[in-house]
């Protein structure tokens, strides 16, 4: 039968051990046909097949970004960015343009706010200088500190403080008054209801759906936002993603939006289990995996938070942070009641993805998948860890033992891309353990699985640049080389995620059967200096036989 589509004369990396190289793919009903050489593949062309000459370009599977956020990280896309601006004049200059063309925004919300973006902790205060008169915020990188002016506080209700969930802070000043610092979710939900978009938090920050549900219109705009997002990660070369947010509604969004044709990329979909759920809610998660399982769309796991983030000093330490005796951080979940969950998870067949950053975290998330091992035996589980930005040596080879997934990111290293070194390495990983963070060499030594991911719109979404950052990254002092190579690494964003994420029957590799899940490099990935990935762009996206991106003149 001939090709619906043929791509020929490329430099094929089918990440398929089987037959690892090839000269040309054929495409048929939204399938690998055939991989082979130019001449071969040349025999299933027929009088309708498009050919498409590769010119030598590298072609591999599409990029399976594996943690990212694409609900908030499209409708962050209009939103003011700050990255790499410091200091309160260029602060008080960005937002005065962005409300001069936003003049009945209810608040004015900037993504991108380093925490060392002041020469000091910033307050309401400061924020006070930049704009009074109106509601504004600013968003840390990692989403998970916000700074508001007075007026923000006031209108959220939180100018006198508010109770919280363990680990979540309104940050209270020795006026009784709060200071502008929100840690955590729960503690600037509020902040950022005032924009509207307080139904697109609730999978991540609560576990809970939106009550009432969004009529028609509202769910017109969600979709739009989405479809802003798929657009974005479509034009990086991404067709298959791990969105770790999310909850009901945001997967019967993207049954709409696949029903209605614009589901450009597979999505898999988290329910969150917060601290203060019982275990029967772990239904709810049993339900979405029932409801929604297409090759496009599925859930199947279960999120959860261990800990905060180094720059807060929210994430949990096995040791003190740098200059602060007794400070730790917390795990949000008592230890032996994680253990229960996770059992309870596991008993039920669904993955889990915990993100735990601080070394405590990543050993308490290790015993709760030993319990759940424990507790119902061997399974084809692969549980995960999302960030492992530090662990504890002893802890290293528990992952590889226990088949845990080492879910990393490569632009997330202070120093390696759009992250300053500082504060980040002074407020929490202090010199002498520097040699324990980032360590995705030697977990995938000890025998860890890696996925690689951006967690954008924490860091760019761009997989080039993450490469760039992957293959860049220099040891930090008194630390060792961390990298993995280009093939690894180039795994590692297509059938190490596909298999992380239990998606490699359908997607992943280029082998005939599987789904047509392609990208086009601008150029020959081998050949390309490590330095300039980066700057290399993506001809062509292919997600299910269809082209979702294209560029120099491959439309």
């Amino acid at each position: 039968m001939h090709a619906d589509l043929i791509l020929t004369n490329a430099k094929v990396l089918t990440m398929d051990a089987g037959c690892p190289r090839a000269g040309a793919v054929a495409i048929r009903a939204g399938r690998i046909q055939a991989v082979g050489t130019a001449a071969g593949i040349s025999a299933l062309a027929g009088p309708e097949t498009r050919v498409i000459d590769a010119g030598g370009r590298t072609l591999l599977p599409g990029f399976v970004e594996s943690h990212l956020h694409l609900v908030l990280g499209g409708a962050e896309l209009t939103q003011l960015q700050l990255g790499g601006l410091h200091g309160l004049d260029k602060l008080r200059a960005a937002f005065a343009s962005y409300a001069a063309k936003h003049p009945d925004a209810p608040i004015l919300l900037a993504q991108g706010a380093e925490y060392g973006i002041l020469d000091h902790p910033a307050t309401r205060a400061d924020l006070d200088q930049v704009i009074a008169g109106r509601p504004i915020a600013m968003m840390s990188p990692d989403h998970h500190t916000v700074w508001t002016n007075t007026a923000a506080l006031r209108a959220a209700g939180l100018l006198h403080g508010a109770v919280t969930p363990h680990g979540h802070e309104v940050v209270m000043g020795p006026d009784g008054l709060a200071t502008g610092e929100l840690r955590e979710f729960e503690a600037f939900g509020p902040v950022l209801a005032l924009g509207g978009e307080a139904h697109l938090q609730l999978g991540i920050a609560t576990g809970a759906e939106p009550d009432p549900w969004p009529d028609a219109a509202q769910r017109a705009a969600d979709k739009a936002k989405i479809a802003a997002g798929l657009a974005h990660c479509a034009a990086q070369g991404i067709t298959s993603m791990v969105n770790m947010d999310g909850n009901r509604y945001t997967l019967a969004l993207l049954a709409e939006m696949e029903a209605e044709g614009r589901l450009t990329a597979r999505v898999k979909v988290p329910f969150h289990f917060k601290p203060h759920m019982d275990l029967s809610e772990l239904d709810r998660a049993e339900a979405m995996t029932r409801d929604f399982d297409t090759e496009m769309l599925c859930c199947g796991f279960v999120k959860m938070f261990m800990d905060g983030v180094v720059d807060s000093r929210t994430a949990y330490m096995a040791n003190d942070y740098p200059g602060r005796p007794g400070h730790r951080g917390e795990p949000l979940f008592e230890p032996e009641r994680f253990k229960t969950i996770c059992a309870e998870i596991d008993r039920r067949s669904l993955q889990i993805a915990v993100h735990a950053i601080g070394d405590g975290a990543v050993r308490v998330t290790i015993d709760g998948y030993e319990a759940a091992l424990r507790a119902n035996g061997q399974r084809d589980a692969r549980h995960r860890i999302e960030h492992i930005e530090l662990i504890d040596r002893a802890d290293v080879p528990r992952l590889g033992a226990l088949g845990i997934t080492a879910s990393v990111q490569p632009p997330h290293p202070p120093g390696v891309m759009d992250f300053p070194m500082e504060p980040t390495m002074s407020v929490g990983i202090a010199p002498e353990r520097h040699r324990d963070a980032y360590l995705w060499k030697t977990l995938k030594d000890h025998g860890a699985p890696v996925a690689y991911a951006s967690d954008w719109p924490v860091t760019d979404v761009s997989v080039m640049r993450g490469l760039q950052a992957a293959l860049t990254r220099r040891a930090y002092e008194g630390g060792q080389d961390e990298r993995l190579d280009l093939m690894e690494s180039l795994h590692a964003y297509t059938a190490g995620g596909a298999w992380a994420s239990h998606r490699e029957a359908v997607t992943g590799c280029l082998r005939p059967g599987l789904a047509a899940d392609l990208v086009l490099i601008d150029g020959d990935v081998e050949a390309i200096p490590a330095e300039e990935l980066g700057r290399t762009g993506i001809a062509l996206t292919i997600c299910g036989g269809r082209i979702t991106h294209s560029g120099r003149g491959f439309a």
